[in-house]
This record gives C-alpha cells, sequence and structure tokens, in this order.
C-alpha cells in the first residue's frame, strides 16, 4: 500500500501494480464469485471478472431482460446463469448488486443461502449502514466487504477494456475468517479498480449519496437547465444555448479538468474566460454552500435512504421513472442536444 499526499492530507492507496491481478487470481482461485443482479452494476464487474480468469456465475430473476442481457454476455442457464437463490447457495463470495430496495426485498432469501465463511460483498453502504430502515443484518459467521467503483456500471465496462481501469473504495465491515481485506483487494483488481483506496461502510454511503444528489448528477441538471433556460429566455437558438451550456463542457471543457485539473483547464482557456470564471466561481459556491448543507444534513439523517426505499418499492415505480425521465428527454434543451450530437463529425459519417 502507498502513501499519496491529497492537498496536504497524507492517504493510503493501493494500486495495480502493488497487489497485480496474478495474485488476485491466487487469493481467488478457489472461490465461486455470484454475481447477485445484472442491471447496473452487474455486468460490468461479472464481464470483468470473467475475462480476468476469476470463476463467476450471475444470478438473476428468469425471464426479464436482465437474464435475456446476461445470456447474450455468454452466461449460460444452468451453467452460470442461475436464480439469485440458486447461485448465491453455488458460490463462496455472493457480489449483492440488486439496487437498493431490490436488497431489501431479496434479503431474506439471500441470507438463507449463505453458509460459514462466505464472503457478502457490497458496492454501495447503503443497506448495512441504513440497516434500521432496510433490515438487512449479515449473519455472524460472514466476512462483509465492499468495492464501490467511482463511475457507473457502463464505465466500469469500458474503462477496463480501453485499459484505463476505475477507481474504487473498498472496506471491511466483518472479519469472520481473518482474510477478509486480502480477499476484498483481490475482487477490487478482478473487476478492474485502477487503484483501491480504503473507507467505511457508512463513509462510502454518506460520499456517493451526496455526490450523487449533488455535483455528479443532481445539480449538474439543475445548473444547466437553469442557464439552458436564461440563455432562450433572452433570445438565444436552442442550438447555441445548448452549445453553451452542454457541449462545450463535455466535448472540450471536461476533458482538461480530468487531465491536469480545474486550474489546468482555466489556464488553458481565454483571460476573458478565466477572469469571469474567477470572479464568479465564489458567487456560485456561496450560493450553492446552503443547499449542500441541506442536503448532507438529510443524507446523514437517512431521510434520503427513506425517500428511496419508499419511492422505489412502489408497485408502479418503472412507470413513474419512466414519465419522469421522458419528460427529461422530450424536453426541449434535451431535443436540441439530441441534434447537436448528431452533427458530430463521428456521428455524420
Amino acid at each position: 500500500m502507498a502513501t499519496f499526499d491529497f492537498g496536504g492530507m497524507m492517504e493510503e492507496v493501493v494500486k495495480d501494480d502493488e497487489f497485480p491481478l496474478q495474485r488476485a487470481r491466487e487469493v481467488l482461485k478457489n472461490e465461486v464469485v455470484a454475481v447477485i443482479g445484472y442491471g447496473v452494476q452487474g455486468p460490468g464487474q461479472a464481464l470483468n471478472m470473467r475475462d480476468n480468469g476469476i470463476r463467476v456465475i450471475v444470478g438473476q430473476r428468469t425471464g426479464g431482460k436482465s437474464w435475456q442481457r446476461a445470456m447474450d454476455d455468454g452466461f449460460v442457464p444452468g451453467e452460470t446463469l442461475f436464480s439469485p437463490e440458486e447461485a448465491a447457495r453455488r458460490a463462496t463470495v455472493v457480489q449483492y448488486l440488486l439496487s437498493d430496495a431490490g436488497q431489501v426485498a431479496m434479503w431474506p432469501k439471500i441470507k438463507a443461502c449463505l453458509t460459514e465463511a462466505n464472503t457478502l460483498y457490497f458496492s454501495h453502504g447503503f443497506s448495512i449502514v441504513y440497516k434500521d430502515q432496510t433490515g438487512i443484518i449479515p449473519p455472524p459467521n460472514v466476512d462483509v466487504v465492499l468495492v464501490a467503483p467511482k463511475g457507473s456500471g457502463r464505465t466500469v465496462r469500458t474503462n477496463f477494456l480501453n485499459g484505463s481501469g476505475i477507481n474504487a473504495s473498498f472496506a471491511v465491515f466483518q472479519d469472520y475468517t481473518g482474510k477478509a481485506r486480502e480477499k476484498t483487494l483481490a475482487l477490487g483488481i478482478a473487476i478492474g479498480s485502477g487503484y483501491l483506496f480504503p473507507t467505511t461502510f457508512e463513509r462510502e454511503v454518506v460520499s456517493d449519496l451526496t455526490g450523487e444528489r449533488g455535483i455528479l448528477m443532481g445539480a449538474l441538471a439543475g445548473v444547466m437547465e437553469a442557464q439552458y433556460t436564461l440563455l432562450r429566455k433572452h433570445g438565444h437558438t436552442p442550438s447555441e444555448a445548448f452549445n453553451e451550456t452542454v457541449e462545450e463542457l463535455t466535448q472540450s471543457l471536461i476533458g482538461l479538468v480530468g487531465e491536469k485539473g480545474m486550474d489546468w483547464m482555466f489556464a488553458n482557456c481565454s483571460t476573458t474566460a478565466q477572469r469571469g470564471a474567477l470572479d464568479w466561481a465564489p458567487r456560485f459556491r456561496d450560493a450553492v454552500a446552503p443547499v449542500f448543507d441541506e442536503l448532507y444534513q438529510r443524507v446523514t439523517s437517512g431521510q434520503e435512504t427513506r425517500r428511496v426505499l419508499e419511492a422505489n418499492s412502489t408497485p408502479d415505480y418503472r412507470e413513474k421513472l419512466d414519465r419522469e425521465l421522458a419528460a427529461m428527454h422530450n424536453s426541449e434543451m434535451w431535443r436540441a442536444g439530441a441534434a447537436v450530437r448528431s452533427l458530430r463529425p463521428e456521428n455524420r459519417k
């Protein structure tokens, strides 16, 4: 484990050259890893492990789109593709990758399949930390661990395929066998992590829920809509408003931030843009700080998790979600976005 200076604070990280794939294979050579749930995180993690030589089976409800997707990806019913319960019974490592609400609903059946010295693996601290709401309390004779990729399930796979990997956090909640940490690191490397950094289940879920509702998704969508609407109100065309709000960010500037940081992006823009950004960044920061304070309080108090479980457990949840996403898809802003994307050179070939 290497120590790095993160902005003046020393933290430890585990890089893939310090815990190489061959070592991960050795640690996991006698394990059968069951990926329970083939929706968001399941496909990327399952396929990466399979490509890395780990014995992987999938547990998924039969007959649905995810079952068919697993078959399309080469998992064979009765051989490497089973019901969630059957996969859990056959496994020594149970990767519990259903949605948070799905984990609650399935838990009694999965818990009954766990045997002594199994490893119960999560990619989110939600179910364990908010056990008063979820009812998920693991038996005492299993290891309980976490590897949380810092990206979408799709990115877990695409980054693996292009050789870049994806950062992930890891934690051990319960170490029954005395080998939980090594197995956790091996699983993290096996799913394609470029490096892993330690956390706890609680820190992971609080930072993750805050990030998703904040800058990664909720805040980003909100400020984009606000700027687009402002420009349109003052007579700018949909194309101009979208380009100045989204396209330039995603196709140019965010890449510079990812390459060397925000200061480097500023340094590679015009002096007019630099001056404006430096003057206005503190105003936006101060304006949204109270919203972030409220968000963090709602996450730590359990209000946000309660909202998720209540909303996602209703019988018509999927229909409601589809309507909400359709409203976004059909808005002028994102219809303009579809038109702008179609004009990119790579999409006109």
